[in-house]
């Protein structure tokens, strides 16, 4: 009768599967890595936008959001003209 998985249905001595394991790992890095690479090459589109901001524009926002007083943006405002 033939073994279907005998001594040599796996080949390298029995030691096919650590081979197994080790192609999945790698498989498993080479996406991580890729989704990682494709996650840093496209920013997120605000962030970009905010960093091309004047100082006195987010100055303006902040104000319009009432994070800080009318007092405040007028010494801000100040600070940054001079």
């Amino acid at each position: 009768m033939m073994h279907w998985f005998g001594n040599h249905g796996y080949g390298m001595g029995g030691f096919g599967w650590i081979f197994m394991i080790l192609f999945w790992i790698v498989i498993f890095v080479l996406i991580f890595n890729f989704i990682k690479i494709l996650a840093q090459r496209n920013p997120d589109r605000h962030s970009a936008e905010k960093s091309h901001e004047s100082a006195e524009d987010i100055l303006k926002k902040r104000y319009a959001r009432g994070e800080i007083k009318r007092e405040e943006y007028e010494r801000m405002k100040k600070d940054i003209s001079s």
